[in-house]
C-alpha cells in the first residue's frame, strides 16, 4: 500500500459524524469519527520524539463528531471535532492506512507479514 500515491477525490461528513473517503484508486473508505479522533497525530496527541501517544482514547467520548473538514494543501485533511480539537492533520497516506474495511485490513496483514 505505502508504494502507491493515494489521493481522495472526495472527503465528506456523514450525518452520523463520521467521515466518507472516496479514493482516485475508486477505493471507498467509511471512518468512524471516534477511531479517527484518537488517530489523531498532532503534537497534543502524539509525543513528537518517541511517537508515544498522549491522548487517551477512554477521554474520547463516544459521541464525538467530525463538525468540519479541509483540505490541507494537496496532502492532507483537516478536521474540527466536536470536542473542539482542531489541530490534527490526516496526511492523505495516514488516512487510507486508516481504513477500518476488510480489504485494508487484509493488505496491512500481508504487508505485516512480508516485513516480520
Amino acid at each position: 500500500m505505502a508504494s502507491k500515491e493515494y489521493k481522495p477525490t472526495s472527503v465528506s461528513i456523514r450525518d452520523d459524524g463520521g467521515v466518507h473517503v472516496e479514493w482516485n484508486d475508486g477505493h471507498i473508505s467509511e471512518y468512524g469519527a471516534k477511531e479517527l479522533r484518537v488517530n489523531c497525530g498532532c503534537a497534543q496527541c502524539i509525543e513528537e520524539w518517541t511517537r508515544r501517544k498522549l491522548l487517551d482514547p477512554a477521554s474520547v467520548s463516544s459521541d464525538i463528531r467530525a463538525e468540519d473538514q479541509m483540505t490541507i494543501g494537496n496532502y492532507a485533511v483537516q478536521f474540527l471535532w466536536s470536542d473542539g480539537h482542531f489541530t490534527g492533520i490526516y496526511p492523505f497516506d495516514h488516512l487510507r492506512r486508516l481504513c477500518p474495511c476488510d480489504e485494508c485490513k487484509a493488505e496491512r496483514e500481508q504487508a505485516k507479514a512480508v516485513t516480520d
